[in-house]
């Protein structure tokens, strides 16, 4: 561990939930991991991966990213070149610098930010209008206009340039990003005051409902807030013509069920989450808990991915054939999970997480929490290599040598990818998970998620606490908590039980709690340094089965160690093996065995299965069935956020059931 995790930061000073919230995030600064699995993810990130992307970006071999706000300011001359959303994938990653240096501060990242931050300022027009595109247009004469294609993704740049300055603030206490988002924001609210329907369905993968939260929240200017709810309004406002591809086909409060391009669907369905938050409208809340129940229950990867299908049609099986539209990374229909031609978008999966988050704070339910944690551990972490440079656009569930389609996308981790959306993504939510890890309330605090850290935070009536987190979690399942600094009085403890941890149990200083699976248990006291609050989640290896509308599961099962999901590669399988020829026994025992030289440390689970060997398949797509013989082999399997770290290879998540 590299000693720059070790610099103390101060706490944040006291606030509250939002005011329709029942649990507030803690400050940037006020967790910070010491040791173990989230330690050593932030420290790649921080050493890797960050100045890694930052070359590239700020390079041009690939693309450009930074050189396009040199042009549009008039810095350099030249064209604009990658996809209209560069400019946000780089806001992203300044977000994840900031992230960064808000708990590891480092001059030297400090100086690139300013230096950035100052080439996006001139980029930045008089009237606060910011999209380097049609800026650059304009520079050579092209009389392109803001907002003239819709599908052109200014409003995404924008909202994840909004972001990006509320978190550079935060993290630096400067005001020169926050600036250009402020007059970037005033250009918005004059441009949309009395917009065309047509000008109204600019919301292409709307960022911006958040950025718009977090902006307000930043500057305390209520009219973010109200610039952020009348971009959901706006939507409403403007369906005719629209599709599901954007979710713009029903008005969004109409909504019962997920649909169209996941990673569209998943941002707007956090902003309008934030956007409840701060302002109560309960028909913004009405509509996200039943389209929640159809993700959870009906469209979501066991890892927590989402966005099924390459390409889909919606609404799939309309009697109103016009009504049908072609729909790109998709939600399917219901149960529709493909494993070999899965698309799942690692942009979907951190969308997915951002939702929970935001609906977890809202209720303050556990049920939230535990999706939230399942997509981090498992869909999100997938999409980088351990090493922090190569990333996956797509995430499947299984991989074969020979495959029943020509897939879009690399099936190998790669360090470019054209469309450079989902590695600064992945950046930036592993820099601040820290933040997501604890909440506030006027209760006390509440842990989400573990992981070796410490806590030194502030309730919202200014009293500070200071917790210490001892765990090798998700590997082992021993929490302990230590109270290092209490404040007089009351307050509580709300510790996550997951839905998945029955025979949990939970002691305060030796003295069994109550602790019930699926809830947060909460422990009041008063409280005092030295106190020690003992969690044991029980990581016994579960073999879950699918719905049986999920055709492509059927009489197959998947292998779960408390919130890590589990993978065969044939990377551990003899050689010649192939893993769709492994079945599992259906009395299988599993022998979790911690390897710590084995893909930067990950426990393994080992078992006898059965290899069936199989006649080869000529040209026949049917034939009879003879039963085939099965040999015994011994079987390895390895977390599936870690596959695709040691060269080619087949991998499934999903596995046949045997004798």
């Amino acid at each position: 561990m590299t000693a720059v995790l070790l610099v103390a930061c101060a706490a944040a000073p006291a606030a509250g939930p939002p005011p329709h919230a029942k649990v507030g995030p803690v400050g940037p600064a006020d967790c910070r991991w010491t040791a173990g699995f989230w330690a050593e993810r932030f420290e790649t990130c921080r050493s890797a991966t960050i100045p890694f992307m930052g070359d590239l970006m700020e390079g041009t071999a690939r693309s450009q990213f930074l050189h396009n706000f040199r042009v549009a300011a008039g810095l350099e001359a030249g064209r604009h070149r990658g996809p209209p959303w560069n400019d946000g994938d780089y806001y992203k990653w300044l977000e994840a610098v900031a992230g960064v240096h808000a708990v590891a501060p480092d001059p030297a990242l400090d100086k690139r930010m300013d230096a950035a931050i100052a080439i996006i300022a001139k980029a930045q027009r008089a009237d606060g209008y910011l999209h380097t595109p049609v800026q650059i247009a304009n520079r050579n004469g092209a009389a392109e206009k803001p907002f003239a294609d819709r599908l052109n993704f200014e409003m995404y740049n924008f909202g994840h340039l909004f972001t990006a300055a509320a978190v550079h603030h935060r993290a630096t206490g400067k005001k020169t990003l926050l600036a250009v988002a402020v007059k970037a924001a005033d250009f918005l609210a004059a441009a949309f005051e009395n917009p065309t329907p047509e000008l109204a369905r600019n919301a292409v993968c709307p960022s911006h409902y958040m950025g718009a939260v977090d902006l307000y929240r930043a500057t305390g200017d209520k009219k973010y807030l109200r610039l952020a709810a009348k971009f959901i309004d706006l939507r409403d406002q403007a369906t005719a013509g629209g599709t599901d591809d954007n979710q713009d086909r029903v008005p969004f409060r109409r909504q019962t069920e997920a649909v169209g391009h996941a990673v569209r669907a998943n941002y707007l369905y956090a902003g309008a989450a934030d956007v409840y938050a701060e302002t109560g409208d309960e028909t913004l809340l009405a509509p996200l808990k039943p389209i929640w129940a159809s993700v959870v229950t009906r469209k979501m990867y066991l890892t927590g991915a989402c966005g099924a299908l390459y390409d889909g049609a919606s609404p799939d099986g309309s009697k109103d054939q016009k009504q049908i539209s072609r729909v790109h990374q998709a939600y399917g229909r219901d149960y529709q999970l493909p494993h070999s031609t899965a698309h799942n978008e690692t942009c979907a999966a951190i969308g997915n997480a951002l939702w929970n988050e935001r609906m977890l704070r809202v209720t303050g339910e556990a049920k939230y929490a535990d999706v939230l944690e399942t997509t981090l551990l498992n869909a999100l972490l997938a999409g980088v290599s351990l090493d922090g440079k190569r990333f996956f656009y797509t995430n499947t569930l299984r991989q074969l040598d020979t495959m029943p389609a020509a897939l879009r996308w690399s099936r190998d981790r790669e360090e470019w990818i054209s469309c450079y959306c989902c590695p600064p993504n992945v950046a930036r939510v592993v820099a601040q998970v820290n933040a997501s890890a604890y909440g506030r309330s006027d209760r006390g605090v509440w842990v989400h998620l573990y992981g070796g850290n410490t806590l030194d935070t502030t309730l919202p009536d200014g009293r500070r606490v200071k917790l210490k987190q001892e765990t090798d979690y998700p590997w082992d399942g021993r929490v302990k908590l230590t109270v290092e600094s209490a404040p007089a009085g009351e307050w509580s403890l709300f510790l996550r039980v997951p839905g998945w941890a029955d025979g949990a149990t939970l002691a305060v200083n030796g003295k069994p709690a109550d602790a019930k699976s699926g809830t947060y248990a909460e422990v009041r006291r008063e409280w005092k340094a030295g106190d020690v609050v003992a969690l044991s989640l029980p990581l016994r290896p579960r073999l879950v089965q699918a719905h049986p509308l999920v055709e492509e599961a059927r009489n197959q099962v998947a292998v779960v160690r408390g919130p890590l999901v589990y993978c065969l590669e044939s990377t551990d399988l003899p050689k010649g093996a192939r893993v769709q020829d492994v079945a599992l026994p259906r009395e299988v025992g599993f022998t979790p065995r911690h390897d710590p030289k084995l893909l930067g440390g990950v426990t393994v689970l080992e078992a006898k299965a059965e290899l069936v060997g199989d006649r080869p398949w000529g040209d026949e797509l049917y034939r009879e069935f003879k039963p085939a013989a099965a040999k015994p082999v011994d079987v390895r399997l390895v977390p599936h956020y870690a596959w695709a770290n040691r060269g080619r290879s087949e991998m499934t998540v999903w596995m046949p059931l045997g004798r």
